[in-house]
């Protein structure tokens, strides 16, 4: 019988094993992120903070975020920009900055303001990541 279990090890040595469930894990991972109603309801996998950056500053930021989070194969992510009502002498401009930056930029997709206010409501806005 040890002939046997020595001929199995050189063969498993030979052409190694299978993980059936690791696959069907990883399959159905990838699955799911090509779900829009899975992504639009997952949580955010990394989030900038922009209170109290100046205009240039806060453009600068969010393209090195977005850079990274794309290197990081992230799919969501939550920027939050303030409302806007501690800004003094203008209208509130990180919010409409963040907007245009979405518009313009084609590796962000779909975005939006998360619904609860603990999760910064309209002075946030996630992106999903094309």
């Amino acid at each position: 019988m040890s002939d046997m279990g020595e001929i199995m090890n050189q063969w498993l040595d030979r052409y190694g094993t299978v993980d059936k469930d690791k696959i069907a894990e990883s399959q159905e991972k990838r699955t799911k992120l090509y779900d829009r109603n899975y992504l639009l309801n997952m949580a955010a996998e990394a989030s900038l903070d922009l209170h109290g950056l100046h205009q240039d500053e806060a453009r600068v930021a969010l393209d090195h975020f977005i850079t990274n989070c794309k290197n990081k194969g992230l799919h969501k992510v939550l920027i939050i920009h303030g409302k806007g009502i501690h800004t003094h002498g203008s209208d509130p401009v990180l919010g409409e900055l963040v907007r245009r930056f979405i518009e313009q930029d084609k590796r962000c997709g779909t975005s939006g303001h998360p619904k609860s206010k603990a999760e910064g409501g309209n002075g946030a806005t996630w992106i999903l990541l094309k």
